[in-house]
């Protein structure tokens, strides 16, 4: 009797066992297909200009228009745009807009890197700060602010 009882328990754990690695194997996995998302790349199709025609987006983010807000005068364009992305690798995305900033004829002035990013670009007559924030819930958001460079005075 109580070795068909150890059987039983035997099946039992077996069973759970199986379950458990084909969950954790399906986990993890659906996690790495999120992070393999290609972010670089030449074809079309790889980002968006929204309000400023040099500064190109990933295609991936989503654009917040709610938190974004862009004014215009005849002499010059400002704004914050917002964007958001769930399991985005942060690594990919920092390249991304380097490449693609310098490719606009932007110049890399500095850079921040951890927990939240951040990337300061130059042309003569404007700048532009890219945010990256992580957040603990997997979203990323993702600040872009544009605007011009105050004219030096003498």
């Amino acid at each position: 009797m109580s070795r068909k009882l150890f059987q039983g328990r035997s099946a039992i754990a077996l069973v759970f066992v199986i379950l458990l690695s084909t969950f954790w194997m399906g986990c993890s996995s659906s996690l790495k297909e999120r992070r393999a998302e290609p972010v670089i790349g030449e074809q079309k199709g790889v980002g968006k200009y929204y309000h400023f025609d040099d500064v190109l987006v990933p295609e991936e983010l989503k654009y917040d228009q709610k938190n974004s807000f862009i004014y215009e005068t005849a002499r010059f364009k400002t704004g914050v745009m917002v964007f958001t992305k769930y399991w985005v690798d942060v690594e990919s995305l920092i390249e991304f807009f380097i490449f693609h900033m310098e490719k606009d004829n932007w110049k890399l002035v500095n850079s921040f890197r951890g927990k939240e990013s951040i990337l300061n670009f130059s042309k003569p007559d404007k700048s532009c700060t890219i945010r990256i924030n992580e957040k603990w819930t997997g979203t990323s958001v993702v600040e872009i602010r544009v605007g011009p460079v105050a004219e030096k005075r003498m």
